[in-house]
């Protein structure tokens, strides 16, 4: 078990555990929104992955942030997304407010992030549930795809160059109040997309 109030842990180990909390609340919201029972569900779901991630997407393309965290740019998952809900014949949901700038600082870039490729090692496990429903890499759900070098080698490189950026202790808050947000404004976007 991790103490996490223990200079041995790494900031990654620290993140998760501040955040079990929201994590795990939307998790549970989400599964209770049973996408995996239609097609037309799983699209609310993409729907919202959509929402989350044109919010961020600017992150992507942030040269600090591009020197900092490998291979960032190849990260973005928004194009993979709005694909997934063509194939579904979906339009794509209306821009709202809560998009990030590109030049957030760092600390706050560093906890959306962090919640971002999160989401994309837990969607191995949705990736295979999503195969009851026909869709696969090339139809559907190729955003929940494992990474080529697989899903926790991705993760682990990104936790790796997370944990070394150099950070002040308020930094450290800031990433983990940012990374709180995230999941909050993920869980905005599911109220939304499921009522």
């Amino acid at each position: 078990m991790i103490v996490i109030d223990t200079p041995e842990a790494t900031r990654s180990q620290r993140l998760k555990a501040a955040t079990r909390d929201s994590h795990g609340a939307l998790d549970k919201r989400i599964m209770a929104g049973d996408i995996f029972a239609s097609r037309d569900l799983f699209a609310t779901f993409l729907r919202v992955q959509y929402r989350f991630h044109r919010d961020i997407d600017a992150l992507y393309g942030n040269p600090a942030l591009d020197a900092l965290l490998p291979d960032l740019d190849e990260r973005r998952r928004l194009p993979l997304i709005a694909r997934d809900l063509a194939d579904l014949e979906q339009t794509l949901p209306l821009p709202t407010s809560t998009r990030l700038d590109g030049d957030l600082p760092l600390p706050a870039a560093l906890g959306w992030l962090y919640v971002a490729e999160g989401s994309n090692l837990g969607g191995t496990v949705l990736y295979k549930m999503a195969a009851r429903l026909g869709l696969d890499s090339n139809f559907g759900a190729r955003h929940l795809a494992a990474h080529p070098d697989g899903a926790a080698r991705h993760w682990r490189e990104f936790t790796a160059a997370l944990d070394g950026v150099a950070l002040t202790e308020a930094q450290e808050q800031q990433v983990i109040d940012a990374a709180d947000a995230a999941f909050r404004s993920v869980h905005g976007h599911v109220e939304e997309e499921f009522a």
